[in-house]
């Protein structure tokens, strides 16, 4: 059986141009927002390193020079890590960006998530699971943060008011995918979006599998994600 020493690239999608939350994406890549001292980016980076992972391909596009830079000038702090930023060009879409990196990954299985979603999920369980499970690729599960309570109306009353759950919402994709070559035999060109046909291709083919993931998880796609998260981390009760 193979062990998880098998995997050891981390591919990191971080060239979209965040335009949901541009009071801060007008300067920087929204990978490079900071939940407290460290861009979202790092914490990833962390988050891997902390099950053992050493290895990141970053895939950037908008503004991806302040992310070469930022790298470039903490090489001494990141020094016990191999991090090649690559550019992937402006308008590539996301399954685009990953075949971009085919040469780097040639027939390795590797992991691949968003360079805008924070989350506790076990690395170990995970690669487990994907094991296990023998598919081709695997996502993590997860339940959005609640936004919205419910109310019913009668006429123009209130008549029952119900703060929303994690439970009202359905399960989506939070990333944190392990991905085996096949992948590549769908990822047609730049114009690719990994989300619609690779995907749903693979799903039809029962070749996707999904690790449910019950614990923390948050992109950050609002100013109010942001705030979210560093209210956590200031009141230490972070789960990142």
């Amino acid at each position: 059986m193979k062990t998880k020493k098998n995997i050891s690239k981390v591919v990191i999608l971080a060239g979209g141009m965040g335009t949901r939350i541009s009071e801060y994406t007008k300067t920087i890549p929204k990978p490079m927002i900071k939940i407290g001292k460290f861009p979202i980016l790092v914490h990833i980076i962390k988050h891997f390193n902390k099950f053992g992972y050493k290895d990141f391909l970053i895939a950037t596009g908008y503004k991806g020079k302040v992310i070469k830079d930022y790298f470039f000038k903490k090489k001494n702090f990141f020094k016990k890590l191999k991090i090649n930023v690559i550019d992937t060009g402006q308008k590539t879409m996301t399954g685009g960006r990953i075949k971009r990196l085919k040469k780097y990954i040639k027939d390795e299985d590797f992991f691949l998530t968003y360079g805008d979603g924070i989350s506790n999920v076990n690395l170990d369980k995970l690669y487990n699971f994907y094991i296990k499970s023998k598919k081709k690729v695997v996502l993590t599960a997860v339940r959005p943060p609640a936004r919205f309570g419910h109310i019913k109306l009668k006429d123009n009353k209130v008549i029952q008011f119900k703060e929303k759950s994690k439970l009202d919402e359905g399960w989506i994709n939070g990333g944190f995918f392990i991905m085996s070559k096949i992948i590549f035999k769908y990822l047609k060109n730049d114009k690719t979006y990994l989300e619609r046909e690779p995907l749903e291709i693979i799903a039809k083919k029962s070749f996707l599998g999904a690790y449910k993931h019950h614990d923390f998880w948050q992109c950050v796609d609002t100013k109010r994600d942001k705030d979210n998260l560093e209210n956590l981390l200031k009141k230490k009760k972070n789960k990142f």
